[in-house]
């Protein structure tokens, strides 16, 4: 009989306090590899607190954070990234004045050793070969991120947490700005991700979306965790009730 492999991300007894405000109380959630679990909750609720913990830029006042069933200690971005965890924030992050390509490798330019020359062509080629795998339609992977689209931005910042994660993607509102058009297209892409055995938290105030893409749904209320649902078992009706109180 096979050994089922442990979570990708396990958050046990997760409590975070600002001074004498409790933010996040006791929260516990396991992400698998190739799995949609997307948080819910009105303003408030502690959703971007947790992306901030997870990926390192506030740390949890106590509890304990699991990668692949083994203790993480990620209390600094850098820990965060050296476990293979990327975010992808609604407002992107990226250098506008850049082209695609050294948006996709910033901070991680391939260069030669000996000559200390970039590895552009190298850089390029891996750039329009993620686009394509991904199928983020950019013009090419030279052009200027500023000229382009706010579906094509989102697609970029999403290519780029890709190239680097090799275990979770933390997205928070990632398609909050953009159309119905450009929504769908990213909506694509982060089904891709799934496909690519990516574990995947997903923030969204849109609950179409929610039900769309998740596999489960854990809704916060004010720090607390109201519960975790199957997307396909539940209601909307009952998520809505949940994240406003009015669940029995």
């Amino acid at each position: 009989m096979t050994t089922p492999s442990p979570p990708a991300l396990s958050l046990r007894a997760i409590h975070k306090t600002f001074g004498g405000v409790i933010a996040i109380e006791e929260f516990n959630l396991d992400v698998h590899a190739g799995e949609i679990v997307a948080l819910v909750g009105d303003n408030g609720a502690g959703k971007s607190t947790l992306i901030k913990i997870v990926s390192g830029v506030e740390p949890a006042t106590s509890g304990e954070i699991l990668i692949d069933g083994r203790a993480a200690d990620l209390r600094t971005p850098a820990a965060s990234r050296a476990h293979g965890i990327q975010v992808v924030y609604q407002d992107l992050a990226l250098a506008e004045r850049q082209p695609v390509y050294m948006n996709l490798f910033l901070g991680g330019e391939l260069a030669s050793p000996w000559l200390g020359k970039l590895h552009r062509r190298r850089m390029i080629a891996e750039t329009e070969r993620l686009m394509r795998d991904l199928d983020v339609r950019i013009p090419s992977a030279r052009a200027i991120v500023r000229n382009l689209s706010g579906g094509q931005r989102q697609g970029i910042a999403i290519a780029r947490a890709t190239h680097w994660a090799s275990k979770l993607v933390l997205m928070d509102e990632p398609t909050a700005a953009l159309g119905i058009a450009e929504t769908e297209r990213v909506e694509r892409i982060i089904v891709g991700l799934k496909a690519r055995n990516l574990a995947i938290v997903l923030v969204s105030h849109n609950l179409d979306q929610v039900f769309r893409l998740a596999d489960r749904i854990c809704v916060l209320r004010r720090g607390r965790q109201i519960g975790i649902r199957e997307t396909k078992t539940v209601s909307r009706n009952e998520i809505v009730a949940m994240i406003t109180g009015l669940a029995a």
